[in-house]
């Protein structure tokens, strides 16, 4: 008798005469208890997250228990609190805030002017181009042209198409004509939204409900890259779903498709790829993952939310990428921001499916309503049509070839900025960058100490952790004459300065970022996120404003 059947039969003789005097409830209680335990068990170690890293978080939980641990850690919250308020504070620059309705309305001059002094505060140069991201263009001329769109239809709103068509119409060719950049199919469709985190969220909606209603999913599951833009595990809270995070390579900074394959489960209601990701500005392999989704009959997204009009127009600006719109089988839906390359006003986005079918699921439709029949196609009921309306010129001022042209400056600033800083000692670039942001790090020395240093020149770079880095999304401003030398030449600089002592720690506001990614209780992390965000919202109590009148007096 071989091995294995030796074994198989000296554990059914040991089961057998374990239970052999055992009535029949203690059988089933045993057996029951038994199945449910291995189930616990197995769950338990193979959940995404490591023991180790569970291991962690247990002991950091337990020993906030402490007191004496306890009032340090509230401590240093209340002092990072403070902390961010003062910011705040700093950053208006003594301006008076306004806390009650004033008696008697302001006239339209005290208005402008109050407006003027509001957007005069802060800082950093961004119209200069010292900024990452954030203001993708800044034209004078179009401005003029998109206010007075604006103004003239900045009382619509597209809940009401019958009273207002040509707002209705102005977002149907807004989506057809991204559709057409695409590539989409005479079945391809969309809607406008809000901005690239309601284009996911609307995605992730539409997938979920199409995975239950159509798919007999009833715990829906997306598998995503850890570079995917956080709106996805937005989503997920928002709607009850699971996520899977897929690690990426550590050379190309794509995602890894075999770990991608394996996290596949009958659970997984949509696919994930970044087109470029936001952190490092690398591309996922769409057309592998389109292909598992072929393979498994799952749902393709691709988020083209920052680079979509860029990459939309690089195969006529002369830089051609691997396929990743709907031309490749698999994809049924792209995000892509009007509001970032696009150069319209913030708050418009485009979301598109491959097929109605899925846009349908995305639809919210109440039919028992005493109200009426309620349809909305995204997040929002009443929208802004003055958006839709000034998303629609900004198309049609630039047109194909006015894109082109910035594309094609965008993509040969970035590719320079991406030369010179590897060339550079002390810093590394994170990946292959495919349109316009570039991600670096350094072996070297702590990376928010260079970060700190163009700060304190006028720069605002993005921090990134996991591993810490930062980086710079270029955008239209920094394609005017010197803005990139000028970049480089005071990386250049702050580089050398920082290679006298390359062991020195961070300080300042890089020192609690650059803390915060090591902190194993994440909550602790998202306790300084919720402070940040207080402060944005930030105004004077009572108390202060009377003691900062008594000051003035």
């Amino acid at each position: 008798m071989d091995p294995v059947r030796l074994y198989a039969y000296n554990l059914r003789l040991f089961v057998n005469g374990y239970f052999s005097n055992k009535d029949p409830f203690q059988i089933v209680t045993i057996t029951a208890t038994t199945v449910l335990a291995g189930v616990w068990l197995w769950e338990f170690v193979f959940q995404d997250e490591s023991l180790v890293s569970r291991g962690k978080k247990a002991i950091f939980k337990l020993a906030r228990r402490i007191p004496a641990i306890a009032n340090k850690i509230n401590m240093e919250m209340e002092k990072i609190n403070q902390e961010f308020e003062d910011d705040v504070i700093a950053r208006c620059q003594g301006k008076p805030f306004i806390t009650e309705l004033p008696k008697t309305g302001r006239t339209h001059d005290e208005i402008l002017k109050e407006v003027e002094q509001n957007l005069t505060l802060g800082e950093y140069k961004w119209k200069d181009g010292f900024v990452s991201g954030a203001v993708y263009n800044f034209d004078p001329d179009l401005i003029k042209l998109l206010t007075e769109v604006y103004g003239r239809a900045s009382y619509t709103n597209p809940l009401h198409p019958d009273i207002f068509p040509g707002v209705c119409k102005m977002e149907a060719e807004v989506v057809r004509m991204t559709a057409n950049l695409f590539h989409g199919g005479p079945d391809s469709c969309g809607v406008m939204t809000t901005g690239g985190t309601e284009s996911i969220l609307m995605a992730c909606k539409a997938y979920r409900d199409y995975a239950i209603e159509e798919q007999g999913i009833k715990h829906p599951e997306i598998v995503l890259p850890v570079t995917a833009h956080p709106a996805f595990d937005k989503a997920a809270a928002y709607f009850r779903m699971r996520v899977r995070h897929i690690p990426v390579d550590p050379k190309t900074y794509k995602v890894d498709l075999r770990a991608m394959k394996r996290a596949i489960s009958r659970n997984t209601c949509m696919l994930v790829g970044s087109t470029p990701n936001y952190p490092y500005g690398t591309m996922d392999d769409i057309k592998q993952i389109a292909a598992l989704g072929v393979k498994y009959n799952i749902p393709v997204h691709v988020d083209a939310c920052l680079g979509g009009f860029i990459i939309a127009f690089m195969e006529d600006a002369g830089s051609p990428l691997p396929p990743f719109d709907f031309r490749v089988p698999g994809v049924t839906s792209i995000s892509a921001d009007t509001h970032k390359y696009g150069y319209a006003p913030k708050g418009s986005s485009v979301i598109l499916y491959s097929h109605p079918k899925y846009r349908h699921h995305q639809f919210c439709v109440t039919t028992d309503w005493p109200g009426g029949v309620y349809g909305s196609p995204a997040v929002s009921g009443s929208r802004a049509g003055g958006i839709i309306a000034a998303c629609w010129a900004t198309l049609l001022h630039f047109g194909l070839e006015g894109y082109v042209e910035a594309t094609r400056k965008i993509v040969a600033t970035t590719k320079y900025i991406e030369q010179g800083l590897r060339e550079m000692d002390g810093i590394y670039v994170f990946g292959k960058p495919i349109s316009s942001v570039v991600a670096i790090g350094s072996d070297k020395f702590h990376i928010y100490r260079l970060s700190d240093g163009m700060c304190k020149r006028g720069w605002n770079l993005s921090p990134l952790q996991f591993p810490s880095g930062i980086h710079l999304c270029v955008t239209y401003m920094h394609t005017f004459d010197g803005v990139a030398d000028r970049f480089l030449s005071d990386v250049r600089e702050e580089l050398a300065f920082i290679l006298q002592e390359p062991d020195k720690k961070v300080g300042g506001k890089f020192a609690v970022y650059g803390m915060s990614h090591s902190i194993p209780d994440r909550s602790i992390v998202g306790d300084f996120t919720r402070f940040f965000l207080d402060a944005m919202y930030y105004t004077p109590s009572k108390r202060q404003e009377t003691g900062n009148s008594k000051a003035l007096v």
